[in-house]
C-alpha cells in the first residue's frame, strides 16, 4: 500500500477514535477501529511498539495496553497473550505526546474505514426520528377567568 493511504487509513482511525471517546454508544467505534489496527497490522503497515499501563484500570489494579504505530500516529489497542512475552513494557504513557491535529469527517472516515476491513454488510448507523406522542394539555380559553387560590388567600 502506498505510504499516502496508510496515513489516510491513520487519520480515520484517530478520528474514529476521538469521537468514541465521547460517544454514548461507542462500541461499534472502537470495533471498527480495532478491526482497522488488526488489518494493518497483518499487512506489516502498522507495528506494535510495546506495552503501557492505563491511566485509569476499571476493574483490576493495574493493566496494560499495546501501543502500535501507523504512519505519524500511534493508537493503544487491547493486548494479546503472546504480547506480554514478546514486547517491552514501557511503563506510564507518555502524557506530553500528542498524535497530530488531522481533521475528517467522521461518515467519511467510517465509510472509509469499513471498506478497508472488507465488511460491505457492516450496517451503517442511520438515525431515525423517534416519534414521541405529546402530552394531552387540558385546552384553556381565555373566556374562563384563572383563578388562583394563593393570590386569593385561600
Amino acid at each position: 500500500m502506498k505510504k499516502e493511504e496508510i496515513r489516510q487509513l491513520a487519520i480515520a482511525i484517530y478520528t474514529v477514535n476521538r469521537h468514541a471517546k465521547t460517544a454514548t454508544n461507542n462500541r461499534e467505534l472502537y470495533s471498527l477501529k480495532n478491526r482497522a489496527i488488526q488489518r494493518l497490522l497483518q499487512s506489516g503497515d502498522a507495528t506494535k511498539i510495546g506495552l503501557h499501563f492505563v491511566d485509569n484500570p476499571q476493574l483490576s489494579q493495574q493493566s496494560s495496553t499495546v501501543l502500535v504505530k501507523c504512519s505519524d500516529f500511534l493508537f493503544h489497542t487491547l493486548p494479546e497473550k503472546g504480547d506480554f512475552t514478546s514486547l517491552p513494557h514501557l511503563g506510564i504513557q507518555d502524557q506530553t505526546f500528542r498524535n497530530p491535529q488531522e481533521r475528517m469527517n467522521l461518515k467519511t472516515a467510517k465509510d472509509l474505514l469499513i471498506d478497508f476491513v472488507g465488511e460491505a454488510n457492516v450496517q451503517k448507523t442511520v438515525r431515525r426520528k423517534t416519534f414521541t406522542p405529546k402530552r394531552s394539555r387540558p385546552k384553556v380559553s381565555n373566556t374562563q377567568s384563572f383563578r388562583s387560590s394563593y393570590l386569593d388567600g385561600k
